[in-house]
């Protein structure tokens, strides 16, 4: 394990630490008399982070790791159980470290933002779909840039083009995607609000004389390709590179942090490890912005 982990995780412990003292509510709910937890909250989150850049998706892997090589940074390592809960009810905690330390990076203010979105593949098996607890909330769906149908769910991402998450939504694998892009602006008024003619990137399923309103009333600029049959648009001779960028966002999320092996088997497993991922990216740029890198979104100095 490398030096350079362990000064991101203790950078992100103090950090989050500071969080949550200033802002208590968004530790999970506890009572008022009881244990206090031997691994404070921004441990759990600090450890989270650690899980998602060394590349174990499976917890029970894990704590078998961080007990045998992290007992220097982690004064308390609990069981795999005790691990699961604490981090599922830590999800509001989790998203709200994930734009405290976007909001500290120079990338934050971005004047160019990509938009897409990706699969999250719940199971492969017709007995899994028939007995999930995610019934209801998964679906089948279909991903074009592979040429495959899925069953899970999918990760929307609004991003600058350093790969720093601005938004995110995790919806059903068949939900209309400017739809959901603009459910992920309304959420957030502030996003567009703070920055007019901001540039949005996007492929042309974004597409539509109302959706290009609806941006353009909340001083966003959409760049998309054109569609079969549609005159030539603006920009278009920065489509074939920026795709790319995109592309190399999603392939950062599924090949180095394994979104698509998250292991989640109930909606809040789900949600809280897709949080953990987009958390993870954001902490790795966030250090490394901090920290004078060449390139942001790196993930190499983390991932062994």
């Amino acid at each position: 394990m490398s030096n350079e982990i362990d000064t991101l995780a203790t950078a992100l412990y103090v950090t989050i630490d500071d969080l949550v003292k200033t802002r208590p509510d968004l530790a999970p709910a506890r009572p008022r008399i009881g244990f206090t937890p031997q691994l404070t909250d921004a441990e759990l989150v600090a450890l989270a982070v650690m899980q998602a850049l060394l590349g174990y998706p499976n917890e029970r892997r894990w704590m078998r790791y961080a007990r045998k090589h992290l007992r220097h940074l982690f004064r308390y390592l609990p069981q795999q159980p005790g691990y699961n809960k604490r981090l599922r009810k830590a999800a509001a905690l989790i998203t709200a470290a994930i734009r405290h330390l976007a909001t500290d990076t120079s990338l934050w203010t971005d004047d160019v933002w990509v938009a897409d979105s990706t699969p999250v593949e719940c199971g492969r098996s017709r007995e899994t779909v028939k007995r999930s607890e995610l019934a209801g909330y998964a679906e089948y769906g279909y991903c074009a840039s592979h040429s495959r149908f899925f069953w899970g769910m999918r990760l929307h991402l609004i991003a600058t083009l350093g790969g720093l998450p601005i938004g995110f939504a995790l919806t059903g694998a068949k939900a209309d995607e400017r739809e959901t892009l603009m459910g992920i602006l309304a959420g957030d008024p502030a996003l567009a609000a703070q920055r007019p003619g901001q540039t949005l990137i996007c492929d042309k399923n974004y597409f539509g004389a109302g959706f290009e309103a609806e941006l353009a009333a909340t001083g966003i600029q959409l760049l998309r390709p054109a569609r079969k049959g549609e005159a030539e648009r603006p920009g278009a001779a920065l489509f074939k590179p920026l795709r790319q960028v995109v592309e190399s966002i999603n392939q950062t999320f599924k090949a180095q942090l394994d979104l698509e092996r998250h292991g989640g088997r109930t909606l809040s497993g789900v949600i809280v490890r897709v949080l953990q991922r987009i958390l993870a990216i954001t902490a790795a740029i966030w250090h490394n912005d901090t920290t004078g890198a060449p390139v942001h979104r790196s993930l190499t100095a983390y991932d062994h």
